[in-house]
């Protein structure tokens, strides 16, 4: 049997970390493009690491960076992927507008810059387009693949482009570039600043006796969240299709944040009322107020449906964070890689 290879754009994140694991388990081997900085970023992948002198390894990372073309361009010529995900992107809705330049420049033309690579090197390889619920923005929800988007922020804005600029390369060069159109996913994995995994750890914290409050914005914000570890199964199913296609991803069922913080402090016994202060800073300047995804697409053609909701996934991941306390480290600490060296700087 033939292994396939995959390219992972943003494998030391959430889902790209998920993603490998599924991955590796179907037999594939897999490479990531990592970016550059000075303390270890591997910590959601250092379990599947391996030496790359081991014989047995079929994980391997790279050094790149998304605004860099020549080099994505040299990474797939060397790697020779069967199959390129790409998830890396400026991800955080709110520090977007912050930073919108760089979110454009990372999430939109990011995109471009490897469908171009891709095509000028002549890889007859499958891509995969990491797009958003954030791109729906004001459209009335249910939202499925024929809602016109109405993105509220410049993160679901680069996310328009990326999704369309997918589309194009499709139809105008015949390549098989999909778009999965993934709403809200959470896990213990989830970065500390996004407001599931900051509720999480609060939680846990507080019922543990290290903080007494957590600040929040919004709390009247509906989310269709579901479980991140179901959802790269999605991702790869997309590829494995007779022709491309986009799908959305989600679980069709919709949650407030307020309802996700009750859910998370009811789990240790706590009222939440009683340590969540409002904080205007975590508003967004503009906001996106209702997302629920019709997800019956994905069902009938790929066989895929969500099965963990929000209640659910709220107490899986307080549970994570008292773990992690229980083995005495913080949520969120980047204790130095044990078996991860740097990536090979090529």
């Amino acid at each position: 049997m033939t292994v396939k290879t995959a390219l992972i754009t943003g494998i030391t994140g959430q889902d790209g970390s998920y993603l490998a694991e599924l991955l590796l388990r179907k037999g594939y081997v897999v490479h990531g493009i990592v970016r550059r900085a000075s303390t270890f970023t591997t910590q959601r992948i250092d379990h599947l690491y391996r030496d790359p002198h081991d014989p047995e390894a079929r994980l391997f990372l790279h050094y790149g960076d998304l605004t860099d073309g020549t080099r994505i361009a040299g990474l797939l010529k060397q790697v020779q992927p069967d199959e390129v995900y790409h998830l890396a992107a400026q991800s955080h809705v709110r520090v977007s507008f912050d930073e919108p330049e760089c979110t454009g420049d990372s999430t939109g033309l990011g995109t471009t810059r490897l469908l171009e690579a891709i095509r000028t090197t002549g890889l007859p390889c499958r891509f995969y387009q990491a797009s958003s619920s954030e791109m729906f923005g004001a459209a009335p929800p249910p939202q499925n693949e024929g809602t016109p988007f109405h993105p509220r922020s410049p993160y679901g804005a680069a996310k328009v482009y990326a999704y369309w600029v997918t589309r194009n390369y499709r139809e105008a060069y015949g390549m098989y570039a999909v778009n999965g159109i993934l709403f809200n996913h959470e896990s213990p994995r989830r970065g500390p600043t996004f407001v599931t995994r900051k509720v999480a750890t609060a939680a846990a914290r507080i019922k543990a006796g290290l903080q007494e409050v957590v600040h929040l914005g919004n709390l009247d914000a509906r989310r269709d969240w579901g479980y991140a570890a179901e959802y790269v199964e999605a991702m790869w199913r997309m590829l494995q299709q007779n022709e491309p296609d986009d799908y959305v991803v989600a679980t069709g069922v919709s949650h407030s944040v307020h309802e996700f913080v009750e859910q998370c402090f009811a789990h240790v016994g706590l009222d939440w009322r009683d340590h969540v202060r409002f904080d205007e800073r975590y508003l967004r300047p503009t906001e996106v107020d209702h997302l629920i995804g019709d997800a019956s697409k994905a069902e009938s053609q790929l066989g895929w449906r969500a099965t963990v909701r929000a209640p659910e996934l709220a107490r899986l991941m307080v549970d994570a964070e008292l773990n992690v306390l229980r083995n005495g480290r913080a949520p969120g600490d980047q204790a130095a890689p044990t078996a991860v060296p740097a990536p090979a700087a090529r």
